[in-house]
């Protein structure tokens, strides 16, 4: 690529009059620097770094950096991230390449039945890593959940918008049974608020031509229901009349909710929240200060259904022995 083209894509500026004209490839990290390459970064340490590997040209937006090589070709941007997503952006339409924005639960989904991993790039939350993946390699279908990056990379970027057709059964808050292609799943770990994520997927990776596995479903790492005593000893869901729902996002809490209010109205369920947690519901949450606290709440208090909003996995270790599905 000509440096006049590097300039125009990322709106920067030539400093002084470099002997190079073109580079090879890009890259943000200075080990994967070769010869003839073009270098993103502002920190002096691993522009050195990269200048010793054979950088041709590098993209800054650090006015402390010292150009230690005049032949080469120093380009100054505004915003070191900004310009490399514009570079990202380039090669997106050279390269024809698909990228979907994906929430986080359609994102869970994906990775738990999609069995043709390899033919679909996920994209680091790590704008740098990101670089990496679109720039440097030859794939040409990614997805990911990150909002922010993925708009700066395109603005009217693809979301997942059409379900796979499919009839509910019969549901609990905990189960699922439905109908789909002309089969019956019966009695899946699955929430059903959350079917409607699941299917977008389903259909996006037949849409593709990619396999998936539908016996692979379970619950996410959003929403984990645990079924104890009065001890808070783990049972069996057929032993129990009391589940702990561990939940990552308010969204869920909302449909949890609201499907208990029109659905389970003879179910007794509290929301345990860290402090001054601001909900949009009618009843207040329960607030708690630490992990020692939550375990007091759900001895004394009444419920059939406990719902405990981000609470780290990690203090709960008895739990994340026997439920290894926070990894998902």
């Amino acid at each position: 690529m000509n440096i006049s083209d590097v300039i125009n894509i990322t709106n920067g500026e030539l400093i002084g009059t470099p002997k190079i004209q073109s580079v090879n490839s890009a890259t943000v990290y200075p080990s994967k620097v070769e010869q003839g390459d073009l270098f993103f970064s502002s920190s002096q340490e691993d522009i050195d770094s990269a200048l010793s590997n054979g950088a041709y040209a590098v993209i800054f937006d650090n006015d402390d950096i010292v150009r230690n090589d005049s032949e080469i070709a120093w380009i100054k941007v505004s915003d070191i991230k900004l310009a490399a997503m514009k570079l990202v952006r380039y090669v997106l339409l050279k390269k024809e390449i698909d990228i979907y924005l994906l929430n986080t639960h359609e994102l869970s989904f994906l990775k738990m039945v999609a069995v043709d991993k390899r033919n679909i790039n996920i994209l680091s939350n790590d704008w740098r890593k990101t670089f990496e993946q679109i720039v440097n390699s030859n794939d040409l279908l990614f997805v990911g959940d990150d909002e922010e990056l993925l708009t700066t990379i395109k603005p009217n970027i693809a979301r997942l918008d059409k379900e796979m057709d499919y009839q509910l059964i019969s549901d609990t808050l905990f189960k699922c049974s439905f109908k789909m292609d002309g089969y019956v799943y019966q009695n899946y770990d699955i929430v059903p608020f959350h079917m409607e994520h699941l299917t977008k997927v389903l259909h996006f990776l037949q849409a593709h031509h990619l396999r998936y596995d539908i016996e692979k479903i379970r619950y996410t790492k959003h929403f984990v229901p645990v079924f104890i005593d009065n001890q808070l000893r783990i049972q069996s869901s057929s032993k129990s009349e009391k589940a702990v729902i561990f939940i990552d996002n308010l969204k869920d809490i909302y449909e949890a909710n609201e499907y208990i209010f029109f659905r389970l109205k003879w179910i007794r369920s509290i929301i345990l929240t860290p402090k001054k947690t601001k909900m949009d519901l009618e009843k207040n949450p329960v607030w708690f200060d630490d992990i020692h606290d939550v375990q007091q709440k759900l001895k004394q208090l009444t419920y059939n259904y406990a719902f405990v909003y981000n609470l780290d996995k990690s203090i709960l270790p008895t739990l994340q022995q026997e439920y290894d599905l926070f990894n998902q």
